[in-house]
Order: structure tokens, then sequence, then C-alpha cells
């Protein structure tokens, strides 16, 4: 039984749904975002490597990069490998972005913890970082785990 009731989940589409709000008054949707984010974590991609990072398709990802482009937000340059194809490269006003997702999540989540007295806050954020931490070691690790439960619960 999830004692949780998925609430972790269920806060994070919140501050999901807000961000993407805000962010949509910058220009950029959810889906540019993922692009984005993409590129600031493999400068130099390609956009089939996009396409198999995002599941996306070919299309999709063609019109998206043209479009961020526009606006600013990648470059491209021809790739030394292969004549055909082009690399492409996040650039400052993207990195920006970068800092303002996280600049307006850490304000909704800092907003959200004041419910809570000092003490109690500190408490919750020792305990969220273990889970975190549980969290980012079964993901290294290709998450064993959890794939066996998964598994198990067929």
């Amino acid at each position: 039984m999830d004692i949780t009731q998925r609430q972790i989940t269920k806060i994070a589409r919140e501050v999901g749904k807000f961000t993407a709000r805000t962010m949509k008054e910058d220009g950029v949707g959810t889906a540019e975002f993922d692009l984005i984010h993409a590129v600031r974590k493999n400068p130099g991609i390609t956009q089939a490597e996009i396409c198999r990072i995002l599941g996306a398709d070919k299309g999709a990802v063609a019109k998206q990069t043209a479009n961020l482009e526009a606006k600013g937000y990648l470059r491209r340059e021809s790739n030394p490998a292969d004549g055909r194809s082009q690399l492409i490269y996040p650039t400052d006003q993207a990195q920006r972005l970068k800092n303002s997702k996280a600049h307006i999540e850490a304000l909704f989540y800092e907003w959200l913890a004041e419910a809570l007295p000092v003490e109690e806050r500190k408490e919750f954020s020792r305990l969220l970082n273990l889970l975190y931490q549980r969290c980012k070691e079964e993901s290294k690790a290709g998450f064993p785990e959890m794939t066996v439960r998964i598994k198990e619960s067929e």
C-alpha cells in the first residue's frame, strides 16, 4: 500500500503546471523546454539523437529545433564528422531559461514549505533528501529493484 498516496507526484504536477504557465509567458512550451534541456545536457547533439532521447518523431523535433533557433535558444554548427547533419548547441539564452525554470520551482517550493514550522521544515528537508538519495542510487543502477517489483506485481 502506498502510504504517500502519490502526493509527491501530485505536488510536482501542480508545480509543473505553474512553471509551464509562467514559462509560456516567455514563449516556451513544455515540449520545447524538454528539447532545450536535452541539448543543454548534450551540447553538440544531432537532431537524430534528440529524437532518440525524447522519444519524439523526426518532424516534430525538426520543427521545434527550428522554432527554438529562431527564438535564440539554440544554434547549429556543421558536423565535421558527417556533412549531412548539424550539431545543435544551447545559447546563453537557453542557459538563462534553465535558471529561470529552477528559480520558479524554488519559489513555489519555498512558498509551499512555509506552511510548516521552521523545525519541521528542517526535518522534512532531511527526510526528503534521504528519499532523493535512494531514488538517485536506484536510477544510476538502472532501476533493478523497481524492475523486480514491477515484474512481481504482474
